[in-house]
């Protein structure tokens, strides 16, 4: 019984080709085929598309976001002519429907918003990182293609940790106040790369270190997996001199979710003994790892306390301060929310704030959810979230089956998403466009692995 109804809540035994028959949103999709027999363009559909994919993830760590955001109009645009001039079904997951529905609940809450002009201009913003996952998704279910792209994401992110060490060991100077003024490690320098904010480049680094472990076992000769070990390295370093502390936990999150895949994936080789005892010794390895840390680092230790110091560290009060009037707004908007995006929380956060604690965002993206698309968006995140990982675990069991080497980005993916979940518990950078558009990727990694219509793997040939 419990089964059947999990199957059901993720869509896993969902007739997804019944449901494009009968669709009314399905019936533009390949309006324009016969175009596209003649189409000089859409001879090179595939590496297009990768090329726009590929100049979002390499220029963002180093532009404005308003180019971003014509790279990610230019995306939507080409991912809709592939879709009116598409010549196969439409490549459907579970994972594709919970998207629609997760954009669907926030339109809703721009019809409803106090504040509709700053909410609608929201919702766009989403719509343009949505269009992006459509395209990503597409063009990534291609091995080789999805190998190039998660290959360019880490010579993009190697650069940036390589900057981020250099500030570290050459000093640079602050942009704000990034530490507590009272605190021993006021004038802590806290590196920042070329994204001008600790915060948004640890989360930025958190899908970087998840590819990298996974390229050291993906990548097959020796020099790729010592230049995959160099970068995770340098993506560990650079993340944890960014003295975030958000961060420091995404990071924890990814690790443990990346060891717990590995022994889902090995179990089957494994011994009776080291069945039992694997997972539980390597936690323990990792616990006494970090404890020890922590024991004779200073600097560390001073870091990590004051995550449990309450409101006696002025980082903390300031959350803590936010989140009681975020639940105000909560409490007052609890189905539907005010409506997607951060100009819509600008203009309505004032009205519950405390005084001298502004905030541009609700700081954790759950609450964030909450206050902007209320308990319906908050539940449609969810449940995609649980879509992700319904559909993940299937496509890693079939895959198991073959010891494909394709598995390990889609574990990569997953402890990706769960160190920038982790970070966000008390974190708003994920909304950033540099992190967003990272994050929505991973999803479109997970749901490239899905065959579409059915929820099971595609054929992977390396």
């Amino acid at each position: 019984m419990v089964p059947t109804v999990w199957q059901r809540l993720t869509l896993s035994q969902t007739p997804l080709a019944r449901w494009r028959g009968a669709s009314v949103l399905h019936w533009p999709v390949g309006a324009a085929r016969a175009w596209r027999q003649g189409s000089w363009l859409l001879r090179w559909a595939q590496p297009l598309g990768v090329l726009l994919i590929g100049l979002v993830v390499a220029l963002g760590p180093f532009v404005s976001t308003s180019l971003i955001g014509v790279l990610l109009i230019a995306c939507g645009g080409y991912w809709g002519l592939l879709t009116l001039a598409d010549d196969e079904p439409a490549q459907l997951t579970p994972i594709h429907l919970l998207v629609l529905a997760y954009w669907g609940v926030a339109a809703i809450a721009v019809a409803f918003s106090p504040v509709p002009e700053a909410a609608l201009k929201g919702w766009a913003t989403l719509t343009l990182y949505l269009l992006f996952f459509a395209l990503a998704a597409r063009i990534l279910r291609a091995p080789h293609w999805r190998n190039r792209t998660i290959a360019l994401v880490l010579h993009v992110s190697l650069a940036v940790s390589a900057y981020g060490i250099r500030q570290q060991s050459f000093g640079v100077d602050p942009r704000a106040t990034w530490t507590d003024p009272d605190s021993t490690l006021a004038g802590t320098t806290r590196v920042y790369s070329f994204l001008g904010n600790p915060n948004l480049l640890a989360s930025y680094l958190l899908p970087a270190l998840a590819l990298s472990l996974a390229a050291v076992w993906a990548w097959r000769r020796w020099l790729p997996k010592a230049l995959a070990a160099t970068m995770t390295v340098a993506n560990a370093s650079c993340l944890y001199l960014t003295d975030s502390r958000g961060g420091w936990i995404g990071m924890l999150a990814l690790v443990a979710v990346f060891l717990l895949l590995l022994r889902y994936w090995w179990n089957a080789a494994l011994s009776p003994f080291w069945r039992r005892w694997l997972l539980p010794a390597a936690t323990a390895a990792l616990a006494a790892l970090i404890l020890g840390a922590v024991a004779t680092v200073e600097p560390l230790r001073t870091r990590v306390a004051s995550i449990f110091a309450w409101r006696e560290n002025s980082s903390n009060n300031f959350r803590i301060n936010v989140w009681a009037a975020v639940l105000e707004m909560i409490r007052d908007r609890p189905l539907i929310g005010i409506g997607p995006g951060h100009e819509s929380f600008n203009q309505i956060y004032p009205l519950y704030q405390r005084p001298n604690y502004n905030a541009l965002s609700a700081y954790s993206v759950f609450l964030e959810h909450a206050v902007e698309m209320g308990a319906a968006g908050l539940l449609a995140f969810l449940w995609l979230l649980a879509t992700l990982g319904a559909q993940a675990q299937q496509q890693l069991a079939r895959l198991r089956a073959t010891w494909h080497p394709q598995r390990w980005w889609l574990m990569a993916a997953l402890a990706g998403m769960a160190g920038l979940l982790a970070h966000g518990l008390v974190d708003t950078v994920w909304y950033r466009p540099q992190v967003n558009t990272l994050w929505w990727l991973l999803v479109a990694l997970v749901a490239s692995y899905a065959q579409p219509g059915t929820g099971k793997p595609r054929s992977q040939d390396g």
